[in-house]
């Protein structure tokens, strides 16, 4: 392993063996990759079944998701209960400094490569293991999917508490596989900064419903923090039905108010002066007993500007504010494409890509261009002649 400071990525020289699939996962070893480590994707005979999560371009298997998750990875298609495949395998995990999968304790035990076998193979490996949950806990061993992990930590119960819709749903994003990646990722740097440290690799397991729930739960365990409780669980500024963006003569606008003192000032820069000057609203107590009606008052007043127009009376007066963009319109957003967020590529199968760069940036590193994503078992032969 390299250290920084010479221009030379994070984690150059760091050998990272991939065994992860769909999204937690690849999430966290992407970013890995993303930081200069060689990460190498263990796929099975049938591949990652993300690959085959939304439409590709040109070629099956290339899917979009795929793309974003396993860009600068090399795959390797292995069948671990081929012996040959095996060997292949153990020669990959002798000089690796992580291996990472999300197979089940059992099956990946049985397969030869629990934490101990591996362990014997390379004594200083770091060998992470992604689980649906803590394997302590009586739900340990069961399968897990973003549906799930929503349900589990109260998250599908969040928006009927903001629209009334007694139906419990599920936010749409695959938030909790996204964090549970994120904390997989940290894990390992942790890992491998001890083992920089003191020589010792370890046995690390990342949990998803321990990593979402305590995600979610920074705001929303709330009054169920203290013993004996003094509110429901559920950060009321986040299930405020409505605190949400406003409508414009043309679109939406997100307006926030964040103290207490702002909201009167903000009513009065939106139109109604006369409201926001009323004797009750001297007071944060008297504000805050009238928040729904201010926002309701906001929703009417932004009617009658255009979104470009309010930004122009809102942001002079350090109001925060911005457009509320259609998911389709982010891609052209001009704050990112002037910072180098999208970055187009010409991928060799499927064509000319938007990728997204690692957001953070760094004074002793600049990020060259980044890798495609693979074909599936693209580099299996130059590693089965190794």
């Amino acid at each position: 392993m390299i250290a920084a400071g010479d221009g030379r990525p994070m984690y150059e020289g760091l050998k990272v063996v991939d065994m992860t699939s769909v999204v937690f996962g690849p999430y966290a070893t992407q970013i890995l990759a993303d930081l200069g480590a060689e990460v190498v994707k263990i796929e099975g005979p049938t591949g990652d079944a993300y690959r085959y999560g939304a439409k590709p371009a040109r070629t099956a298997g290339m899917g979009p998701g795929f793309i974003a998750l396993n860009r600068g990875k090399k795959s390797v298609t292995l069948d671990l209960k081929d012996e040959a495949d095996k060997a292949v395998m153990r020669d990959l995990l002798a000089d690796a400094d992580v291996f990472i999968h999300n197979v089940r304790a059992g099956p990946v035990e049985r397969l030869g490569f629990g934490y101990e076998a591996v362990k014997a193979l390379n004594p200083g490996i770091v060998y992470v293991h992604c689980v649906g949950f803590g394997s302590g806990g009586p739900y340990g061993g069961l399968q897990a999917y973003d549906d799930v992990i929503q349900a589990a930590t109260g998250t599908a119960s969040l928006l009927p508490r903001v629209d009334g819709d007694p139906r419990y749903r599920y936010l749409p994003s695959l938030i909790a596989d996204k964090v549970a990646g994120l904390h997989a990722a940290y894990a390992t740097m942790a890992a491998i900064t001890h083992r920089l440290r003191t020589g010792e690799g370890q046995f690390v397991e990342v949990p998803m419903l321990e990593s979402f729930a305590s995600f979610m739960l920074k705001e929303h365990l709330d009054g169920k923090t203290f013993d004996p409780p003094n509110a429901d669980a559920g950060y009321a500024r986040q299930v405020d039905p409505d605190r949400q963006p406003f409508p414009t003569k043309d679109g939406w606008i997100s307006i926030v108010p964040y103290t207490l003192p702002q909201f009167p000032r903000v009513v009065a820069l939106l139109g109604d002066p006369e409201l926001a000057s009323e004797e009750r609203f001297k007071d944060n107590r008297g504000i805050a007993g009238a928040t729904a009606e201010l926002y309701q008052r906001m929703a009417q007043l932004t009617l009658t500007k255009t979104t470009a127009e309010w930004l122009d009376v809102l942001r002079p007066h350090n109001v925060p504010c911005m457009p509320a963009t259609d998911i389709n319109d982010v891609i052209d957003d001009p704050h990112l494409n002037a910072v180098g967020f999208f970055e187009r590529s010409e991928h060799p199968s499927e064509g000319s890509l938007h990728q997204m760069r690692e957001p953070s940036s760094f004074s002793g590193w600049a990020p060259e261009p980044m890798g495609h994503a693979p074909l599936p078992g693209e580099h299996t032969e130059a590693f089965r002649k190794r």
